[in-house]
């Protein structure tokens, strides 16, 4: 009984955390250079993916500003870099050895600047797909994941700055994330 209420406990404490870490009260909407956060996503990520995986850029240098919230943005190109790094982490223990891939652009498309951040990994089964933005739901194993990274991404591009996110994946080749993130907020009358 004593370990079902810590256990409880934990789980209220992991579901506070994710309700403020994806809604920060004090960060507000404001230009981010997107660039330059994947730049430094990469930097303080370099541990988890320079063993596993090269990583290729391909950044436009002509992108304007975009409209995020800058720390809850930075957690979300994190999540999907970690997430890439141990789907190519996987894939390398099956292929016994050798680097993986993990490629990442940014480019304009209309009123939306894109960002594709794909690997060559294990990939996604294709039953579950349409639960990974699910909150608690991971494949990983027990301490290697919580099933928290996805369900903030979502909450973050989707919900709060009106984007929209596009997964393809195939098992054994790999998975492609593309997020689309508005240059201006027509959905709420605003523009930034």
């Amino acid at each position: 009984l004593e370990q079902a209420l810590e256990g409880r406990n934990r789980v209220a404490d992991i579901v506070r955390a994710m309700k403020e870490f994806a809604h920060p009260g004090d960060e507000e909407l404001s230009p981010v250079d997107v660039n330059r956060a994947i730049e430094n996503t990469l930097a303080v990520s370099r541990g988890e993916w320079k063993h596993v995986a090269e990583v290729i850029t391909n950044l436009a240098t002509d992108l304007p500003p975009a409209p995020c919230y800058p720390g809850s943005f930075n957690q979300v190109l994190l999540n999907l870099v970690v997430n890439a790094s141990h789907a190519v982490g996987d894939m390398r223990q099956k292929r016994q050895g050798g680097k993986g891939q993990i490629t990442i652009s940014s480019t304009i498309d209309g009123r939306w600047i894109k960002l594709v951040i794909a690997d060559d990994g294990c990939g996604i089964p294709a039953e579950n797909l349409s639960r990974i933005f699910e909150p608690f739901f991971t494949t990983k194993d027990v301490g290697k994941g919580t099933g928290q990274g996805l369900a903030l991404t979502h909450a973050v591009i989707v919900d709060r700055m009106k984007g929209r996110i596009e997964v393809d994946s195939t098992p054994g080749q790999g998975t492609r994330f593309v997020l689309y993130l508005p240059l201006d907020r027509e959905s709420d009358g605003t523009t930034v």
